[in-house]
């Protein structure tokens, strides 16, 4: 039974029940009635036969068997007091009710609170077979009706129902795709999160702007999830061209990364193994986590979702946490998806004094109990400068999969990292024959730069070839040399704070860097080596 058939048999055991009203929090109201429909003339879900009846304000009671609208139904009232009175098997579809509940700050109608209270007799006990549903975008509630209402979890369409939208696409269209299964399947899977309607917008366009459809459809679909993303106002969808060469070093952590490609797919679960929860990366600011992050959704195909804790923590009372639920289920709306909460530690770091009246304490255990318990594929990746400051609750196990720890790069690192800058900005330019990028000019600007991070060797780069634009000329090692000589790094002005990073991380994190990229230099440090410790790096060494 696909998870389609398992919904309809759910909720076709509500009504067989004489549940009086179930509300169904959906924007997918066509699909849902259709659904409905489904059950309510299958004797093999239902047993009973019913006729479906469906309410708006506009139109009123419309009986679908028989094609025909039920005279003077358009007020609520009326129409339950059709309910009541009518003699059929019926399922009734209210799809406007919710505006009449409280629904926007609006005062609730409490004369039909109190019709809808006084019908549930009727609903549970008459000869015929009679239940309510309420369609709504929002779920409204009133205190009054808490315990008389039963709320129906309706999820979103999963890989096989988008899969079949897309093969009807391609049908009525007359399309000879430029796609294997296992792509086709992909593309069906990358549209997880979207409703129905989405989807198929999203197929649309693509076959539109690729005159066709293929691999590349991907794209598209990632446009269509920003567009789920803008309308929360709390995350940020981060659009990027990066991928995993562009990160100099850290093989371990992207060995890590790359063996979880895929792992949310359906050939994953024959290997019985769980969707991985997230990482969380710490070490010295400049050497790669924002960038490996970046970079993930592009080795992944997956879209980057930033959450900025300062949108969280907005000033009205109350709202903080409303901003925290609202940032968690749009990520899982949208999932299979990253996302990225930066500087993790500015949100839940001193949490106990912060003298916010307890706000930062419910966020954070919000956020604890989503990632102990979330079974949607939302892949956290956490980046802080900082870890030393952050709740132990945070870094046990079962929270992250791991703890990875980025250090200063290495003299191997540093040297693909001189690759990556000097070939991207020569690469087109007017000057790009004026130096020759080969190993006696890295192995020399490997050398030169030790104690460097990633960052500062990015603008020893640019330094060097302002120098160049200025003087009208080419690019020299010795204007290397001069940018690598002139900055002063991180490791001589944060000495302190990077060895104490480095002895937190000996004991509690993984380093990022592969063992066979390490050397025996300090990068910058005199007295940062351990006993026990393979190198000078933070971090204890797992080959991934």
């Amino acid at each position: 039974m696909n998870r389609n058939d398992e919904t309809a048999a759910n909720l076709a055991n509500y009504f067989r029940a004489r549940f009086p009203y179930v509300y169904i929090q959906t924007w997918e109201e066509t699909r849902a009635c259709r659904m409905i429909e489904k059950i309510a003339y299958s004797e093999a879900l239902i047993k009973f036969k019913r006729n479906l009846y469906i309410w708006t304000q506009t139109d009123g009671l419309r009986c679908q068997d028989r094609n025909s609208d039920i005279k003077d139904t358009q007020n609520p009232m009326k129409a339950l007091d059709f309910v009541r009175t009518c003699e059929d098997n019926a399922i009734f579809i209210f799809k406007d009710l919710h505006v009449f509940l409280g629904f926007g700050g609006r005062p609730a109608d409490f004369a039909l609170i109190r019709k809808m209270r006084d019908i549930i007799p009727e609903l549970r006990e008459s000869e015929n077979r009679k239940n309510v549903v309420l369609i709504s975008p929002e779920l409204i509630i009133p205190e009054d009706m808490q315990k008389e209402i039963s709320v129906f979890d309706f999820p979103l369409p999963d890989a096989d129902e988008i899969e079949n939208k897309l093969d009807s696409m391609i049908q009525q269209n007359e399309l000879t795709p430029n796609l294997t299964e296992t792509e086709k399947k992909k593309l069906s899977e990358s549209a997880l999160g979207l409703t129905l309607q989405e989807a198929e917008n999203a197929f649309s366009r693509a076959i539109v702007h690729n005159k066709g459809l293929d691999a590349n459809a991907i794209k598209v679909i990632f446009d269509e999830k920003n567009q789920v993303i803008k309308k929360n106002g709390i995350l940020e969808f981060i659009k990027s061209d990066l991928n995993i060469n562009d990160i100099g070093g850290l093989e371990n952590l992207k060995n890590w990364l790359n063996k979880r490609n895929n792992s949310w797919l359906d050939s994953a679960r024959r290997y019985n193994i769980p969707a991985p929860k997230g990482v969380l990366i710490t070490g010295v600011p400049g050497c790669g986590k924002s960038l490996t992050a970046k970079a993930m959704s592009e080795i992944w195909q997956l879209p980057l979702l930033k959450l900025d804790m300062g949108r969280i923590f907005s000033g009205i009372v109350g709202s903080s946490e409303e901003n925290m639920r609202k940032a968690i289920k749009t990520a899982e709306a949208v999932s299979p998806s990253i996302l990225w909460v930066d500087e993790i530690e500015k949100g839940f770091s001193g949490r106990q004094g912060s003298g916010d009246s307890g706000t930062s304490g419910r966020i954070f255990a919000t956020f604890l109990t989503w990632m102990q318990e979330k079974s949607a594929p939302v892949f956290v990746i956490a980046t802080s400068n900082d870890i030393s400051s952050l709740p132990a609750e945070l870094l046990r196990k079962g929270r992250f999969d791991e703890i990875f720890f980025v250090d200063l790069p290495t003299a191997a690192e540093r040297k693909k990292i001189f690759e990556i800058h000097l070939s991207k900005r020569l690469k087109g330019s007017e000057f790009s024959d004026s130096i020759t990028v080969d190993d006696t000019l890295l192995n020399r600007l490997a050398e030169i730069s030790e104690g460097f991070s990633g960052a500062e060797i990015e603008q020893a780069v640019i330094s060097a070839m302002y120098e160049a634009f200025f003087e009208k000329r080419g690019l020299t090692q010795q204007d290397l040399e001069n940018a690598v000589k002139s900055t002063v790094p991180l490791s001589v002005t944060q000495h302190e704070q990077i060895k104490r990073l480095r002895d937190w991380a000996n004991v509690r994190a993984v380093s990022a860097t592969a063992r066979a990229d390490l050397g025996t230099e300090n990068n910058g440090s005199d007295d940062t080596s351990d006993e026990g410790s393979s190198s000078s790096h933070g971090g204890r060494m797992l080959d991934y």
